[in-house]
């Protein structure tokens, strides 16, 4: 989302580059609001059901089954959105001398995906002991 918001800023504050390339389909950026919102709440409810324990589940439970469904759909027809795109993006990252990663921000973009990659593994090994209230449930116990 920071990459996004970051595009999003360049383009609206009428960066020549960004402007140049002009906005994503209207489509997509009628969902993006959707999608936004379905991720953080997705994200939000996840780490505070981490928290509680599955003792303090009630409506939590509901919204985080809720906003999971409406942001794998949402984020599906956004993936969807993308793929008349791809074959141009691959071309043009072939036809660059190095590869995808000579392409302009092609090593930003391979330092964010490392990077989320680590902190996601950090953030879980950290939080791995809050994981045994969740998975020493029995089985139908709250159900």
């Amino acid at each position: 989302m920071a990459s996004t918001g970051y595009r999003f800023v360049r383009y609206y504050t009428h960066d020549h580059e960004y402007v140049r390339k002009g906005p994503p389909p209207l489509p997509l950026r009628l969902i993006a609001p959707m999608l936004v919102i379905s991720t953080l709440t997705v994200f939000a409810s996840g780490v505070v059901l981490l928290f509680n324990g599955p003792t303090g589940r009630g409506t939590l439970v509901l919204i985080h089954k809720a906003s999971f469904i409406v942001w794998v759909s949402v984020t599906a027809v956004h993936v969807l959105g993308h793929l008349p795109g791809l074959p141009g993006s691959v071309r043009t990252a072939r036809q660059s001398p190095g590869g995808a990663a000579a392409t302009p921000g092609g090593a930003g973009r391979w330092i964010a995906i490392a990077g989320a990659i680590v902190g996601g593994l950090v953030v879980a090994i950290v939080l791995s002991g809050h994981f045994g209230a969740w998975t020493s449930v029995p089985w139908g116990h709250g159900h």
